[in-house]
């Protein structure tokens, strides 16, 4: 008789190249494959270990002389938004969110577009045409969802503007920031800022006790904003630790923090995916 074991996922590391958060420096990614029955137990898994989604692939900085890069979520239930962060509630008030299922659409694509021209002109995604853009919204083999938020239409019209959009998974712990990009001429109004306090509200609401918010990366003024929220967590030495001060972790940039890529797989906890039988 023939025995199917189930297979363990494999990793693999991406060629280096040079790093958009760091000058001078060189960035590599440890990644593997979300597929099947079990991508939502690995999506779930992985993520609380410092992985992030992209499309169908998890993926986390594994760089040769760095570790700047850590993975940062808000505790919902000890989060309390500053002065500044309740303003930017306020002046976007007009603002009205809408959840859905992970769909592209022309509108989306033009905001995103405006988006990277104004923040990211020479980013890695400056060169997304449309068909790339509704793969990275639509191809999620996980629970996902795309949060659109619209304003007020103009005066006579009854089309609300999209002003932000996030992609946002959906764990088994918390939200998921996938990816989220807005109007930039609402950049005064800290919409950025207000989409991570909503989504906080959104997390709060279904009982989730954390809101995942990417890579924060000591040093770099692209990721620095991320450190302003309270109750931040990042993970760093293979756990959840508070932030603390933010300049505590400017270490993280030395290269003798790096552990071999064999001895960083080896530390990955990787859910059981055998069947249960009753």
């Amino acid at each position: 008789m023939r025995h199917t074991l189930p297979l363990a996922p494999q990793f693999y590391v991406t060629a280096p190249q040079p790093c958009p958060y760091l000058p001078r420096r060189m960035e590599r990614k440890l990644f593997t494959a979300l597929q099947g029955d079990t991508a939502e137990t690995l999506n779930d898994s992985l993520s609380k270990q410092g992985f992030r989604r992209s499309q169908n692939v998890l993926y986390r900085p594994a760089c040769a002389d760095c570790t700047a890069c850590l993975s940062a979520r808000i505790r919902v239930a000890d989060f309390q938004p500053t002065r500044s962060q309740r303003k930017a509630q306020n002046r976007n008030a007009d603002l009205k969110r809408q959840a859905s299922s992970p769909w592209a659409t022309e509108e989306q694509y033009t905001l995103f577009r405006r988006y990277l021209d104004s923040r990211h002109a020479d980013g890695g995604m400056a060169d997304m045409d449309i068909f790339e853009f509704a793969a990275m919204i639509e191809e999620t083999p996980v629970r996902s969802r795309v949060v659109e938020y619209t304003a007020e239409p103009a005066i006579g019209g009854r089309h609300r503007p999209l002003a932000a959009v996030c992609l946002t998974d959906i764990l088994d712990d918390g939200l998921s920031m996938v990816y989220s990009f807005y109007e930039p001429e609402r950049t005064k109004r800290s919409v950025g800022t207000h989409v991570i306090l909503d989504h906080v509200e959104i997390a709060r609401e279904a009982g989730l006790p954390y809101v995942y918010l990417g890579y924060w990366v000591p040093g770099s003024p692209k990721m620095g904003y991320k450190s302003n929220f309270s109750a931040l967590e990042i993970y760093k030495n293979d756990c959840w630790q508070d932030i603390g001060s933010p300049t505590a972790h400017d270490g993280e940039t030395h290269p003798l923090s790096v552990a071999p890529i064999a001895e960083q797989v080896a530390r990955i906890n990787l859910p059981d995916s055998r069947p249960t039988h009753d």
